[in-house]
């Protein structure tokens, strides 16, 4: 009896057939990326790198400028703010070689790109700048203490590292007008990482113009301002290291992100809605994962069309992002 109950459909509504929609005859092909996509890629690229030999020609001319002061004037204060110099053109140098890497399309052994080459540049040089900071804060440290004596210092002195705040400042604003065109965020930080070492020199220019207008203590306040430079030196170090490990360790970008490539699916016509949002960003790519919802009674080709017109439509809309994967989902309104 129990058997039968089970299997008596009479009391239930006759189906309702589904709207008959006509299949494609073929496997839809990918949709590929217009030459604009690439285009902006390249130019992305290409600026960025631009940018660095700008910012390494100015530190360098800052660098020379610094060690003539040095060995004529001598200054502890000159020898700090030469070190951070030289260790923002190895870092500039590095993150060029990891752009270039970074650029290489996915193959074989990196099926996600070498983006990753590019964080894990600026990380292990992040570590450099902090370890050569804490050094150089417990040189000048020791120096102040053993080593204290009265010193003059002349106007010339001070010029140099005045000089090299203007120089870098106006390499700043450069960089800054650049970057805000193009929309790039890694720019936009090195726009200001060149205003930081603007105000590390300005800081060594002032400590100088202490110590002039104070001869008798003038090689204490020397040491001191050199410490307070060594102590810059070490935050940006643990700065750029921490916003590198983030990307290696795929720490949540900014929400921005998220809401960019929420509003691009929401374009495509067939998507209800967006239910989940991941990306990884690394370097100079970006990878996203979205699950969309559409109508239930979609084909399955027809849902991997808009699967596909969904991931083309990140990728115009930002074109940075190498891969996008879509999960599809079905859209039921008491869900909602």
């Amino acid at each position: 009896m129990a058997a039968s109950e089970s299997t008596d459909h009479s009391n239930l509504p006759p189906e309702v057939p589904l709207p008959e929609v006509p299949l494609l005859d073929m496997f839809p092909k990918p949709l590929a990326l217009s030459d604009d996509v690439l285009r902006i890629r390249h130019r992305r690229t290409s600026r960025l790198i631009k940018v660095s030999w700008l910012g390494i020609s100015v530190r360098c001319f800052v660098i020379v400028m610094e060690l003539i002061g040095l060995w004529y004037l001598g200054h502890s204060v000159l020898l700090v703010d030469a070190l951070a110099s030289s260790a923002d053109v190895l870092t500039s140098l590095a993150i060029l070689f990891a752009i270039r890497i970074a650029e290489q399309p996915p193959d074989e052994d990196h099926p996600f790109g070498h983006g990753r080459y590019e964080p894990l540049a600026g990380f292990q040089l992040g570590l450099l700048i902090l370890v050569v900071g804490t050094g150089t804060f417990a040189y000048q440290l020791f120096a102040a203490i053993s080593h204290p004596q009265s010193e003059v210092i002349g106007w010339v002195s001070w010029t140099i590292p005045l000089t090299a705040a203007v120089l870098l400042e106006i390499t700043c604003r450069i960089v800054l007008k650049m970057a805000r065109q193009e929309k790039s965020s890694a720019m936009i930080a090195e726009a200001y990482h060149y205003r930081v070492d603007a105000i590390t020199s300005f800081v060594a220019a002032f400590g100088l113009i202490i110590a002039s207008q104070i001869p008798g203590y003038g090689h204490l306040i020397d040491h001191i301002t050199a410490m307070i430079l060594a102590v810059i030196m070490v935050y940006l170090g643990w700065v750029a290291a921490r916003e590198n490990l983030n990307e290696l360790t795929d720490k949540v970008p900014n929400q921005n992100y998220f809401d960019q490539v929420k509003s691009s699916a929401l374009k495509v016509e067939g998507v209800l809605d967006v239910e989940k949002v991941r990306i990884q960003t690394a370097g100079p790519d970006a990878h996203v994962n979205i699950d969309i919802e559409v109508n239930p009674e979609e084909t399955v080709d027809h849902a991997h069309v808009i699967a596909q017109q969904v991931r083309h439509r990140i990728q115009l809309d930002w074109p940075t992002v190498r891969e996008v994967v879509v999960h599809v989902e079905p859209y039921y309104e008491a869900d909602h």
